[in-house]
């Protein structure tokens, strides 16, 4: 009976907020022992323990459930980072980098099989679940918005300040496929993958400040943009890159 009052007395938004929890942690575990394609709406509602009418107000779709799941983990990576780099302000960049990577890692390490029934949208680019589609561009934002976090105030070329994010994000996309397929124990190998392209990447930042390489960089950016891989508008830099372009 006290445990009767206690979700009586529950706020109506308290109340609708627990149950969409309920039945998106539901459905995951659901997704995660039957798989996707298996499963069912009704036996998601089912094993929550609410009407169907109930899951489907809350969630009208399993891809409206996928989507809320890419915003879960896009959230938990934001705050593990940002409460990471808050505690290591003078860390190095590649540390820095260590941390928005491992830490993705970290957040997915038991959904490696989900994320491998997932990863087979993105070769479909309508679709809403794929993820370099325009459903899902939101939670891209977000994802390279926390690599933008990482880089910090790094002493950059504007040019390339504009792209490390994106880059890195691809990176990190390529890093979660190997993920998908390392059956090393905990997934070691992917981690020393991070860590030893890391480092690379670092040294090969370090080259492209030099002066002789601003002409290389401005023929790649323009390359990058005619080819919509670089929608952003050029920086100032950028443009006196392009006007001493032979």
């Amino acid at each position: 009976m006290t445990n009767l009052n206690m979700f009586t007395s529950a706020t109506p938004n308290k109340r609708s907020a627990e149950t969409r929890s309920l039945i998106l942690h539901t459905a995951l575990a659901t997704f995660r022992q039957h798989g996707l394609d298996s499963s069912t709406m009704r036996q998601i509602s089912k094993e929550a323990g609410v009407a169907l009418g109930a899951a489907y107000y809350y969630f009208p779709s399993k891809e409206a459930i996928v989507q809320a799941f890419y915003d879960s983990v896009q959230e938990d990576h934001h705050q593990r980072v940002s409460s990471a780099l808050s505690e290591s302000l003078t860390a190095e960049l590649e540390a820095r980098l260590r941390i928005a990577f491992h830490s993705k890692l970290d957040i997915l390490q038991g959904d490696r099989h989900l994320l491998g029934s997932l990863f087979r949208y993105t070769g479909e680019p309508e679709h809403p679940l794929s993820a370099l589609g325009p459903g899902t561009r939101p939670n891209r934002d977000r994802s390279i918005a926390v690599f933008a976090l990482a880089i910090g105030d790094e002493k950059l070329p504007d040019d390339i300040r504009a792209l490390l994010p994106t880059a890195l994000w691809a990176l990190h996309m390529g890093i979660l496929l190997y993920f998908i397929y390392d059956t090393s124990p905990n997934q070691e190998r992917t981690r020393k993958l991070v860590d030893g392209v890391l480092s690379l990447v670092v040294r090969l930042l370090a080259l492209v400040k030099f002066p002789l390489l601003k002409p290389f960089r401005g023929s790649l950016f323009s390359l990058l943009r005619n080819a919509g891989l670089f929608p952003e508008p050029p920086s100032p830099s950028l443009v006196a890159l392009q006007e001493h372009q032979p």
